[in-house]
Order: C-alpha cells, then structure tokens, then sequence
C-alpha cells in the first residue's frame, strides 16, 4: 500500500486519519501522529512540529496505517506501551497495559511512602506495567512479580529486569509458598471478564490473549476470589491488598472481602474517570490455618 508517497507528512496524516476514523478506531487523529513518528523516530511534539512544515511521508507508512485501520492495536504494530513513566515492549500474547490502572498504582505508591524497604508483589503481572512502575518509582522497595502464561513472561521478563523486579512463572492462587506472610502489599490486576461478556472493541476481542481476560466462571470471579486469597496468605499481618477490577463489579468484590472475615478497612477506589476501578483493604491480624 503506497498511497502516501509522494505526499507531504501533513498531507498523509490527515488523509490516514480519515481511514483510522472511517475503520472505527476510537482515537484516529493521535493514532496517525504516533504511526507517523513511530516510522520517523520521533515522539508526538517533535511530530507536530514537523508537520507544519513540508517534511515528506515516512516510507511504509500506508502498510501501518492499513493494519491499524484493521483494528490491529496500536501497540502491537509499534511494539511500544507506554505507562506511567515506562516504555514497555509488548506485542501478541500478553494483554496491553491499560491507562487506568494507573491510578492502582498510585494507591500502592502512596501507602508504601513511608517504609523503607516495602516488599511487594504483583499477581499476574502481563507485560510487568504494575511490577515495573513500583521498582521504578518506589526507592529501596523489593518488588516480586508473577505471570502464569508463557508467552507473557517472556515480554514481562524483558521489561522487568532492567529495573530489578524477581519475576516468576507461576500460578497466581499458590505462587511463592516460600513468601508467606512476609510481603507488605499484594497489588492485583487479575482477568475478570465474565465468560459471556465478549469485549465489543475488535483490539481486546481478537488481540489481547483470553488467559488475560476472562476471569473464570460465568460472573468472571473465579480468578479475583483467587487473587484475595493469595494475598490473605502472602502477606504479613496488617499487610495492604489493592485488586483492579470492573466497575459493575465493585461492590459484589468489598462483600466478598468483608465475608472472609479476614480483612479490615475495605475500600473502594474511584479511577480518574470517576469509575470505581478498584478496591483495597488490609489483613487483620493472624490469617487463619487454611
């Protein structure tokens, strides 16, 4: 596909931003741009700048904007997620980091402020978003990370290990026997779709793996009710759990946690778009023999 050359890069971007929006995707104008400068190297202000003046069209530039109007995500055609203040390889096999879970972070980030050396450890950790930004943000902490699927650790292991994250490949409901009782926080962003509910954007329904959405069960809480049971064993008395989680699913996950008995402080945490996005609490006491 060829039918940018010979365009101005101002001409191709406008032109590639009435496909993308024509094929339906949600953000056709800055999908283009980061297209465009993935091609020429260069971040979205510098794009910018170029594009006010009469720079050419990248080569190959028509071939990517064909796969994004195909509804292949963005990320997997330029290999790049950016989160936080990371830039995370990603592509087929691991789910694509979201930006609202963001803010899950920043709830583990505010509650470790004050320790010198939290432990803490994310279950099922996908491309290490979560993992990665706690080491990177949160001097002297030890960060551990788990991911179950194959595939996704391979590109968790990647981006972990520059920051000195222990990534292990594992099952999230017995992972790391030998950490019992010793970790401050458990963060969690496990899959939680239920089995019915198929995502309706094309990206997440064909591309992000289904091990990284469906949560289990036909109301999807297989693997959350999993996840908090985990951190009830990982972590040391008074120790903080922090779940992602689905909006409608709120307030069926802080029932869940009271009805153990084995948490205080349940919380519900609210996202940057006013959706309740997650939930914390804190272990009481001694956890019971399980």
């Amino acid at each position: 596909m060829t039918f940018y050359q010979g365009q101005s890069l101002a001409e191709a971007v406008r032109e590639a931003t009435a496909v993308l929006s024509d094929a339906g995707v949600p953000s056709p104008r800055v999908d283009a741009e980061l297209l465009a400068g993935h091609l020429l190297g260069v971040g979205l202000g510098r794009l910018r700048a170029m594009l006010l003046g009469d720079a050419p069209a990248p080569e190959g530039y028509g071939e990517l904007v064909e796969e994004r109007a195909g509804r292949v995500p963005l990320q997997h055609i330029t290999g790049v997620a950016y989160f936080r203040h990371l830039e995370l390889r990603v592509g087929p096999g691991v789910f694509i980091p979201r930006p609202e879970t963001e803010s899950v972070v920043q709830l583990v980030i505010d509650h470790v402020s004050a320790m010198e050396h939290p432990k803490v450890v994310d279950l099922g950790t996908g491309s290490g978003a979560i993992a990665g930004s706690i080491a990177h943000e949160v001097q002297g902490a030890e960060v551990h990370a788990v991911e179950y699927s194959a595939l996704a650790h391979a590109w968790a292991a990647g981006n972990l290990k520059p920051l000195g994250v222990t990534l292990v490949q594992g099952d999230l409901r017995d992972a790391l026997p030998e950490h019992n009782g010793t970790f401050d926080v458990v963060v969690s962003n496990p899959p939680y779709i239920p089995a019915e509910a198929i995502p309706t954007e094309p990206e997440v329904a064909l591309h992000d793996p289904p091990e990284a959405l469906y949560g289990g069960g036909a109301d999807g809480m297989e693997l959350p009710t999993a996840a908090a049971a985990s951190a009830a064993r990982l972590l040391k008395p008074g120790g903080y759990f922090v779940m992602e989680h689905a909006e409608v699913q709120a307030g069926w996950i802080a029932g869940m946690l009271r009805r153990t008995g084995r948490w205080n402080d349940v919380t519900t945490h609210f996202d940057l778009n006013g959706k309740e996005r997650a939930t914390s609490a804190v272990l009481a006491g001694t956890a019971p023999d399980e």
